[in-house]
C-alpha cells in the first residue's frame, strides 16, 4: 500500500523541522539522529526513508533554499536602472530570515555562503552581459565582491537588535555601489 503524498511530505518536513531545532543551537556533529527522530515523533527507519544522515538533511534544507533562489523571476533581479539585484535579495533574504540568518551566521555551515553565490552569479552575469558588460576576469571578481558584500551586510543587520530601516539600509547599500566603499570611508 502506498503512502499519501501529502502524509510522506509532512513527515519530512516535521523530520526537517526537528533537525533544525536541534542545529539552531548545537553543531551538526553533535546531533545525532536519535535526538532528530524522539523529537520528530519517528522512528530511525522512517528517517532513513528520507535522508541518509544529518549531513543529508542540512545538504537538502540548503538545496532547497538555493532552488527558491534561482525561482527569483529574472525582472526581479535587475531594475533597468540598477543591474544589481538588491532589492529582490532582501525580499528573498527576508522570506528565508529564519534559515539564512544560522546558516550563514558565526555557527552555520561556512560552505553555504559559496553555494549562494554560486547560485546567484551566472544569473547576474548573464543580466549584465545582455546589458553590454564584457565577460571577463574583471567581471567575475567584481560579482564576487558584491556577491560577498551583500550576503556579509544582510546577515550582519538580520542580527543586530537596533539595525537600520530597511529604507536607510537599502540608501546606503546604493551609496556604496555607486560612490564606492572608499570614498564612504573616507569622505
Amino acid at each position: 500500500m502506498k503512502k499519501k503524498p501529502t502524509i510522506t511530505a509532512q513527515t519530512k518536513q516535521n523530520i526537517i523541522d526537528a533537525f533544525w531545532e536541534l542545529y539552531c543551537t548545537k553543531r551538526i556533529e553533535k546531533i545525532t539522529i536519535k535526538e532528530i527522530t524522539t523529537r520528530a515523533g519517528y522512528n530511525r527507519s522512517t528517517f532513513y526513508e528520507y535522508f541518509t544522515d544529518v549531513y543529508d538533511v542540512l545538504e537538502q534544507m540548503e538545496n532547497t533554499l538555493i532552488s527558491r533562489l534561482q525561482e527569483l523571476p529574472m525582472q526581479q533581479l535587475s531594475s533597468p536602472g540598477d543591474p544589481f539585484p538588491f532589492e529582490a535579495l532582501v525580499s528573498m533574504y527576508s522570506h528565508h530570515s529564519k534559515y539564512l540568518v544560522v546558516l550563514l551566521g558565526d555557527h552555520g555551515d561556512p560552505a553555504f555562503q559559496g553555494k549562494v553565490k554560486g547560485s546567484m552569479k551566472p544569473i547576474i552575469k548573464e543580466i549584465l552581459v545582455s546589458k553590454g558588460a564584457k565577460d571577463s576576469f574583471e567581471l567575475d571578481y567584481t560579482l564576487e565582491y558584491a556577491l560577498s558584500a551583500m550576503i556579509g551586510i544582510l546577515s550582519y543587520w538580520f542580527n543586530q537588535e537596533k539595525a537600520p530601516s530597511l529604507e536607510s539600509l537599502m540608501v546606503l547599500i546604493t551609496e556604496l555601489s555607486s560612490e564606492g566603499v572608499m570614498r564612504k570611508l573616507i569622505g
